[in-house]
C-alpha cells in the first residue's frame, strides 16, 4: 500500500490589509516566504509548505479558500496575520473553506528592537492583536481549527505544526477511504457496529462487503512461482518453527498463506481499498484464516478490524498514515484477558493471529497450529510479542448521535513467555493505573478493539477530533473516576443541545 507525504501540501496565507501602504504590503509578502522557506527549510515538517500569498481583501480570500478546496494536493491551510486584518473580510472564505485549519500565533520578529522601535515597526508588527481578530471570526463561525503559539523558527512550534500536518495527511487519506467487509458484523456484536451513513457524512468511510466467495478466485489464481518468491521472502525476514520449513509437514499452510496474501493484496487493490475485515465464521473456500495474510497486508498500510469491525479497520489505516517515518509501529489489538498484579495489573492485548509485526520485540516467528474457533482449522501465523515503550489505544464509538473517539495513554511491558498460546500479543498497563484506565474506557462504551501506536501521541487524536468534529474523551495520568464521569455528562448536554440548534 503506497503512500507519502510528499503527494500532499499545506498552503500558507498572510493576513494583511492596504490601510498601511503599499509598501507595508511588499515588506509582509518578503516575511511571508522567508518564513516559508524557513519552515521547509527546518527538515522538521512532513508535509511541503507552499506559499499563497498575501491576502489584503474578502475577494482574495475567497478566491484562495476556493482553491484549496479544490485542490487534491491542498490538505489544510496555515493562516497567519502579520498585520491587522480585519475579520469581516475572513467570513465568506472561512464558511467557503472545507479542510484543515491552523491559525499560527507568531511573529516575523522574535524579539522587540527595544532601541529602534518605532510607529512604522509597529503599524507592520501586528500579529499581537491582529491573531486575536482572527481567532474572534473562527471562533464566531464555529470554525474547527488548531491554534499553534510560538516563534515560527522554533523547534517546539514546527512540532505542533508537524503533529497537525500528520494529522491532516490522515484525514485527506480518510475522505475516500474504502473499507471492505468479507462477512457481516459478527454474532450480534453492538460495539463494533454503526450508522456507516453517518460514517461517510462525518469521516469519509465507505464500507461494502464482499462475500468471501468474490475473494476465492483471486487466491486460486495465485501460481506456483508466486507463491515460491513470496515464501522466500518469508524465510529471508522471518524465523520459521521446524515443522514449518520448505519440506516439513506443515510447509503446505505456509504457501497457503502466501497465496491468500498476494490474492487479497489484488483484490484490494482492484476494489481501491484501504481497509477490510474479516470474519473466522465466513471462510466458504478458503483453507484457512487470513491472520498471516492480514499480519503482512496491515504492515504494508492496510487498516484491519476482525469481526466485521470496520470503524477500527478505517482507525487502524488512518493512525499508520499519521505515523509515517516516526518509530515504533501500529497495530489492531483487542484486550484478551487480565492479569492482577498490584500496582502492575495489566491487560493482554491479542488476537487470534491478525497483529502488525511492525510492533514485535524481535524478529517474528513463523509457526502452523489448530485454531479451535469458527471455521478458521489450522492456520499460519507470525508469533512474536510487542516491544516495551508508552504508546496510546483509541477507538471510536457510535454514541448515536454522535461518534465517540475515545484514547487512552498506555504503558506496553514485557509478558512472560507463552509456550501454549502461539499468537503475536502485547502487554499493557492502562495509564493512570489498571482500575482507572480500565474503568473510565469501559463507562465511556469503548470497545474491545482498538487502534494502537507506538508513533503517535495524544495531541495527533485530539487534532483528528477536531477537524472531525466529533467527540473526544481521554484516559491518561491525570484522569480521576469523578472528573471523567463529569465530562461525559457534559458532553451529553453539550451534544444534546447542538443537535437541537442544527
Amino acid at each position: 500500500m503506497k503512500f507519502k507525504f510528499e503527494n500532499y501540501e499545506v498552503w500558507f496565507i498572510t493576513g494583511a490589509q492596504l490601510l498601511y501602504g503599499g509598501d507595508a504590503v511588499v515588506k509582509v509578502d518578503a516575511h511571508s516566504n522567508e518564513m516559508v522557506k524557513g519552515l521547509n527549510d527546518s527538515g522538521n515538517l512532513p508535509v511541503n509548505v507552499v506559499y499563497k500569498g498575501t491576502a489584503n481583501s474578502s475577494a482574495e480570500i475567497s478566491e484562495i479558500m476556493r482553491a484549496a478546496n479544490g485542490d487534491p494536493k491542498c490538505i489544510g491551510m496555515i493562516t497567519w496575520m502579520h498585520t491587522f486584518s480585519p475579520a469581516k473580510m475572513w467570513i465568506h472564505g472561512l464558511m467557503d473553506f472545507k479542510k484543515p485549519l491552523l491559525h499560527l500565533h507568531t511573529q516575523y520578529n522574535e524579539t522587540i528592537p527595544w532601541n529602534e522601535i518605532d510607529m512604522d515597526f509597529m503599524n507592520l508588527n501586528q500579529s499581537a492583536h491582529g491573531d486575536r481578530e482572527f481567532g474572534f471570526i473562527t471562533s464566531r463561525l464555529r470554525k474547527p481549527r488548531k491554534v499553534v503559539v510560538g516563534y515560527w523558527k522554533d523547534k517546539d512550534t514546527h512540532a505542533k505544526i508537524a503533529t497537525w500536518m500528520r494529522v491532516s495527511a490522515g484525514w485527506a487519506d480518510a475522505q475516500d477511504m474504502r473499507i471492505i467487509r468479507f462477512g457481516d458484523n459478527m454474532n450480534n456484536v453492538a460495539v463494533t457496529d454503526g450508522d456507516k451513513v453517518e460514517a461517510e457524512i462525518r469521516l469519509g468511510y465507505h464500507v461494502d462487503n464482499a462475500p468471501i466467495a468474490k475473494l476465492v478466485p483471486f487466491v486460486n489464481e495465485v501460481t506456483e512461482a508466486e507463491i515460491d518468491a513470496l515464501v522466500a521472502e518469508y524465510l529471508r525476514i522471518y524465523d520459521f518453527a521446524d515443522n514449518c520449513k520448505p519440506g516439513a509437514e506443515l510447509h503446505s499452510y505456509v504457501r497457503d498463506a502466501a497465496a491468500q496474501e498476494i490474492g487479497l493484496r489484488r483484490f484490494l487493490e482492484k476494489k481501491g481499498a484501504k481497509a477490510f475485515t474479516t470474519s473466522f465464521d465466513e471462510l466458504e473456500g478458503m483453507n484457512q484464516l487470513m491472520g498471516f495474510a492480514t499480519q503482512r497486508l496491515m504492515a504494508e498500510g492496510y487498516g484491519f478490524g476482525a469481526e466485521g469491525d470496520w470503524k477500527t479497520a478505517a482507525l487502524v489505516r488512518t493512525m499508520w498514515v499519521m505515523g509515517q517515518g516516526i518509530p515504533g509501529g501500529s497495530s489492531f489489538l483487542e484486550d484478551y484477558t487480565l492479569n492482577f498484579d498490584g500496582a502492575k495489573s495489566s491487560i493482554l492485548q491479542a488476537h487470534m493471529l491478525e497483529i502488525n509485526p511492525d510492533i514485535a520485540a524481535k524478529k517474528p516467528r513463523v509457526e502452523v497450529h489448530y485454531l479451535g474457533i469458527g471455521d478458521s482449522g489450522t492456520c499460519a501465523r507470525l508469533v512474536f510479542q510487542g516491544h516495551e515503550g508508552e504508546g496510546i489505544a483509541a477507538t471510536i464509538v457510535d454514541m448515536g448521535n454522535r461518534f465517540r473517539m475515545i484514547v487512552n495513554k498506555v504503558n506496553v511491558i514485557k509478558p512472560k513467555e507463552l509456550p501454549k498460546l502461539p499468537v503475536a500479543c502485547a502487554l499493557w498497563i492502562p495509564e493512570p493505573n489498571f482500575e482507572v484506565g480500565a474503568g473510565a474506557w469501559i463507562l465511556a462504551g469503548g470497545t474491545h478493539h482498538s487502534s494502537f501506536s507506538y508513533a503517535l501521541t495524544v495531541e495527533h487524536m485530539e487534532d483528528f477530533a477536531e477537524i472531525a468534529d466529533i467527540e473526544l474523551l481521554i484516559i491518561d495520568k491525570d484522569t480521576t473516576f469523578r472528573n471523567f464521569k463529569q465530562d461525559m455528562r457534559n458532553n451529553e448536554v453539550y451534544y444534546f443541545i447542538n443537535k437541537a440548534l442544527r
